[in-house]
């Protein structure tokens, strides 16, 4: 579309046009009023070339509203006698795309200028349309997400669902930053694990607690990545709110484990009420039968009387390791130096144990303990299996309204990186997180290995037996 009042400049543009353009389809209005009807008719133009000075509108107002006219569609071009470099720059600031001089046109500098026009167009419509498809899928997502700046962990950008998430409004949240959010206890794992993960631009997945504007605490799971804009490193991350799932997790291993002691405790009692009984029994009877043995055939009376002895304290050991009795009649305490005695660890390895006052004092549920005390069995089992350890180091305190168990023993170690979790890490694993715990283990080849159990104690109930069979 040619925008031109003056009959001679037409016929010239026309030629010019003509001249590069195969069967050009040239529009052409002599006044603003006739430029607007035809625009606003739904035509649709590849370029409109413009002249600046028309009978009805001329100057800066006809550029403003020509450009409100034609942002959407098609690029313009102004055409004019006179060369004004002012006006030039503040026109293709505001989105003309060229200012050509009608007594220095050619065919080719207007072709050229045509197709730059068009091409320039074209791009900055892909990258409005690609930034307003980023905009749409970041603020209509019904995951929550958001921009951090890796410096300062600052919010830069955050959208609807994090807010409705959270809590906090999306002026709130741009004057805060990741830490705010974080419970202060997880704080120094972040800065690290961040300062880290800044550096990677793969997808970083990782589990943590936060907490909501309201004060509730919900576990999280996060998938972040890093990100550049404008030459500036950013992160962003999507939030998923694991809470109700956990929680629904935790209740069927909360199941699975009471199913399971149930059974560790009936298995235990019928060893220890029935089969002990029936070897008690036999080494009465035994003694009845001794005055009847002649002294040639005496040490195998013997051998038989201790056998049933060994296999009574066999049975008993594995009955109590089934069913510790410390709900009742003893203590956490009690019990652990009791399965070290079931161990027989005191014949090959130096055993210590440092118990703090205040876990006693401290009203630690029996789920809880329950819990302690197999996570120690079980690594007692690896380290009697794998470690060929001497020194075995068991350390358990209250600190920060956190009970904390450390496992430590000087043998073989492994390379944890090379090693898979099996049944039993898992399990231990999985017991200290039932309770919102967090589980770490440290091992390194020829320096043996050491797990730490840290398990919150800031919300207690009334504690609840797991089990109520003591033996």
């Amino acid at each position: 579309m040619v925008i031109e009042d003056n009959s001679g400049d037409f016929v010239i543009v026309n030629d010019l046009l003509t001249d590069q353009v195969l069967k050009p389809v040239i529009t052409h209005a002599i006044n603003y009023k006739q430029a607007f009807d035809i625009l606003t008719s739904g035509a649709v133009f590849d370029i409109i070339l413009l002249d600046l000075s028309l009978p009805d509108k001329s100057g800066r107002q006809l550029v403003t509203e020509i450009l409100q006219i034609t942002s959407l569609c098609c690029p313009v071009i102004i055409l004019t006698g006179y060369a004004d470099i002012e006006f030039s720059i503040k026109s293709v600031a505001e989105g003309i795309s060229d200012y050509l001089l009608k007594d220095d046109l050619n065919a080719e500098m207007l072709y050229k200028s045509i197709i730059y026009a068009i091409e320039r167009k074209k791009a900055v419509y892909e990258l409005e349309r690609s930034q307003k498809q980023y905009s749409d899928l970041f603020n209509l997502s019904p995951q929550p997400m958001w921009v951090l700046d890796v410096e300062t962990f600052r919010f830069v950008q955050v959208n609807k669902a994090a807010v409705l998430l959270y809590g906090y409004t999306e002026e709130e949240f741009l004057n805060i930053t990741l830490m705010d959010i974080k419970l202060e206890e997880d704080i120094p794992e972040a800065i690290v694990d961040l300062r880290t993960d800044n550096t990677q631009n793969w997808v970083y997945k990782n589990l943590t607690r936060h907490r909501k504007k309201s004060g509730e605490i919900i576990e999280v799971e996060i998938s972040s990545t890093a990100i550049s804009i404008n030459n500036k490193k950013f992160r962003s991350g999507i939030v998923i709110d694991v809470t109700e799932k956990n929680q629904y997790e935790n209740k069927i291993t909360k199941a699975i484990i009471k199913t399971q002691e149930d059974e560790r405790y009936e298995i235990g009692g019928e060893l220890h009420d029935n089969v002990c009984q029936l070897l008690a029994a036999s080494q009465i009877s035994l003694g009845l039968l001794k005055k009847s043995i002649t002294p040639e055939k005496m040490n195998l009376f013997d051998q038989s009387k201790e056998h049933i002895r060994m296999a009574l304290d066999e049975i008993r050991n594995l009955s109590h390791r089934l069913a510790p009795a410390f709900f009742d009649d003893s203590n956490l305490e009690e019990a652990f130096r009791r399965l070290f005695t079931t161990f027989n660890l005191e014949e090959d390895h130096k055993v210590l144990l440092h118990f703090d006052d205040e876990v006693l004092k401290y009203p630690v549920s029996l789920d809880i303990q329950l819990n302690v005390y197999r996570i120690l069995q079980e690594q007692l089992r690896n380290i009697l299996k794998y470690a060929n350890a001497t020194r075995i180091e068991v350390d358990v305190l209250i600190y920060k309204k956190e009970l904390k168990m450390k496992i430590s023993d000087n043998g073989i170690g492994f390379d944890i990186g090379t090693v898979k979790e099996g049944i039993g890490l898992a399990n231990m694993k999985r017991r200290a997180e039932l309770f919102s715990g967090k589980f770490e283990i440290h091992s390194t080849p020829g320096k043996g290995c050491t797990i730490i159990i840290n398990i919150p104690l800031l919300e207690i109930n009334e504690p609840e037996k797991l089990v109520d069979l003591v033996f």
